[in-house]
């Protein structure tokens, strides 16, 4: 008698589905935040790297054209500076050069991601723009 109590308990177990969508859950999910967490960190990286570019471009067009805000080095890096958006940026990040195509604006941008920390990632983001005098 007991045994065959015992035998439909573990038949009703074993059709028991009620924990599975919890095991589902609990498999899928660390997969699906990583990977929604990468595509919002690749798409900040890009977002910046963008934003770094437009202001490179604006230095040094404002570099041949405009000699007074943009006379100097200096003056240049600052314009560079003030261009950039939603990011914190240095002067010293920005090199202005005079070669040949004209006056070249350059930026060398470290980003590091978010969590840093667990994947300790730094990517260096870089622009240039030469615009002729």
């Amino acid at each position: 008698m007991r045994l065959r109590r015992i035998k439909r308990m573990a038949a009703r177990l074993h059709r028991c589905s009620l924990g599975n969508a919890a095991i589902d859950a609990a498999l899928g999910m660390p997969i699906l935040l990583a990977f929604l967490f990468g595509i919002t960190e690749v798409s900040r990286a890009m977002w910046i790297q963008t934003n770094i570019q437009q202001a490179v471009e604006d230095a040094s067009r404002c570099a041949a054209v405009n000699s007074t805000t943009c006379g100097t080095d200096t003056a240049i890096k600052n314009y560079a500076v003030s261009h950039t958006y939603a990011y914190t940026v240095a002067a010293t990040n920005f090199t202005v050069t005079t070669p040949a195509c004209g006056r070249q604006v350059a930026a060398s941008v470290p980003f590091s991601s978010v969590a840093t920390g667990i994947v300790g990632i730094v990517v260096t983001l870089t622009a240039q723009s030469c615009h002729p005098i």
